[in-house]
């Protein structure tokens, strides 16, 4: 699927999506440790919230919900937009793709995608980590789900619809996120919001310029 289709896929399946998902979960339970990372880390201006900028948002409610005051969702889905704007209501809701995030550089202290990357055809997959890389300051944070294979297909059927997924696998994963830039990778397992168990990475982004940064 292209990049359109995948966008009006999610427009058609984002209300069953949100109502099927559950808003609780050990995958919630991750942004509080996220949050901690972020309240610990001395770059962060404590005199006000961390800001984070959530891709691949949805309606909100799994992520976007649980994140400072403030926060940035994106993403591709008008549909899903509209409904996070209903769920939180205070943040600011950004349409997008991840490949060309619509944000200057050093913008943010941390960024989240939940089950949001492989979406993205895998080719694209290291275009979407060094756009994270770009929009993060140094020392910035990153917490995503980590695919546990290697798969590109579109599942017929889903959520009433169809959708695109794509991941190039778990190592091949990590080493993109480490090419782009992020050390300090640590992996958790969780329970996502159709109740199965699923990896995510947390990572620190270098500290350097990205000249200093790892190559691939």
């Amino acid at each position: 699927m292209d990049r359109n289709a995948v966008r009006r896929a999610w427009d058609e399946v984002a209300e069953t999506y949100a109502a099927r998902r559950d808003p609780d979960g050990s995958d919630a339970a991750l942004i509080d440790d996220l949050r901690d990372a972020l309240a610990d880390d001395p770059e962060t201006d404590s005199a006000a919230d961390p800001s984070v900028l959530d891709v691949g948002c949805g309606d909100g409610a799994r992520t976007l919900a649980n994140l400072p005051p403030g926060s940035v969702g994106l993403d591709v889905s008008r549909r899903g937009l509209e409904l996070a704007a209903e769920t939180v209501p205070d943040a600011r809701l950004v349409h997008g793709e991840m490949s060309a995030l619509p944000f200057a550089a050093d913008r943010f202290d941390a960024v989240t995608a939940y089950h949001a990357v492989f979406h993205v055809a895998r080719e694209r997959h290291p275009e979407v980590y060094d756009e994270f890389a770009r929009v993060l300051r140094p020392g910035g944070r990153v917490l995503m789900t980590l695919p546990s294979g290697r798969f590109e297909t579109v599942r017929r059927g889903w959520m009433g619809g169809e959708m695109f997924f794509s991941a190039p696998g778990r190592e091949r994963t990590l080493d993109q996120l480490r090419a782009a830039g992020f050390t300090d990778v640590e992996t958790r397992t969780a329970t996502d919001p159709l109740g199965s168990s699923t990896e995510f990475a947390f990572a620190r982004l270098a500290g350097e310029g990205k000249e200093d940064r790892t190559q691939p």
